[in-house]
């Protein structure tokens, strides 16, 4: 069992797992955030590559990927940088990053780097199942990296098995058909698709995301599923700069 599955499984309930952007707010801060996200008590470490072009994050993802390209990251330097401390984390990390940043780099050349750099496992929204399948799903299992595919309420059931099937870290459950940094409420339309799903009986956790934002729409999801991803509120607690103390102010919010 790789680390994600069994960092969930071990939780059993509430799993919080926190994304922020690699290189924002500073390239020398990575780790800091990381280690300071660990002391919290987070289960699972959602590290976003940053993108010039990334289809699915919302305004204040983008921002910050554009910040820590300014600041002169890529995937050399993170590489070198988790490999250097990967030592002083155990909690599972796990790259959120696209398709074309793996091929630009050589796939496996990428798979060997991240594997010795400590990664866990990999969330690649554009990758196709079918394609992971045929040409990918051996390479991550032999280097014991985890793939966490997504779902959305237009996702067809047929499709949603197929997630199950190939997720071995955990479904994620895109909470509406919508970019992230949403902040409002979750509407009873979207409570429809979680019990939707929740009633499919999958084999695989389930973690929601998308619009995650404070204590109430963590625990609303935590209920309909394993737990929670919060991406985009965690990058707006960094914007003016990072401190231990608005780390464990963020995690006590959520947390409650």
């Amino acid at each position: 069992m790789n680390k994600v599955r069994k960092a969930i499984e071990e939780k059993g309930s509430e799993v919080l797992n926190v994304y922020f952007t690699a290189g924002h707010p500073t390239v020398d801060k990575i780790v800091d955030i990381m280690q300071s996200l660990q002391e919290n008590g987070v289960d699972l470490i959602e590290l976003g590559l940053p993108y010039s072009d990334p289809l699915a994050d919302g305004l204040a993802i983008q921002k910050s990927s554009e910040i820590a390209l300014k600041n002169g990251l890529n995937l050399n330097i993170l590489f070198e940088i988790l490999k250097q401390s990967k030592n002083d984390l155990a909690t599972p990390v796990i790259m959120m990053g696209y398709y074309n940043q793996m091929l630009q780099y050589g796939d496996e050349k990428f798979l060997d780097k991240a594997a010795a750099a400590g990664v866990s496992g990999f969330i690649i929204p554009d990758l196709p199942m079918n394609q992971y399948e045929s040409q990918y799903l051996d390479k991550f299992k032999e280097r014991d990296l985890s793939m966490s595919f997504l779902i959305s309420p237009m996702t067809e059931g047929d499709r949603i098995r197929q997630a199950d099937r190939l997720s071995d870290g955990f479904v994620y459950m895109v909470s509406q058909s919508s970019i992230t940094g949403k902040t409002g409420e979750i509407s009873d339309q979207q409570i429809q698709y979680f019990n939707r799903v929740k009633d499919m009986e999958l084999e695989s956790p389930r973690l929601i995301g998308f619009g995650i934002h404070d204590h109430n729409s963590f625990k609303t999801a935590s209920a309909y599923a394993d737990g929670a991803i919060v991406g985009s509120a965690f990058i707006r607690t960094l914007e003016n700069g990072f401190s231990k103390e608005k780390v464990s102010s963020f995690i006590q919010s959520i947390r409650g």
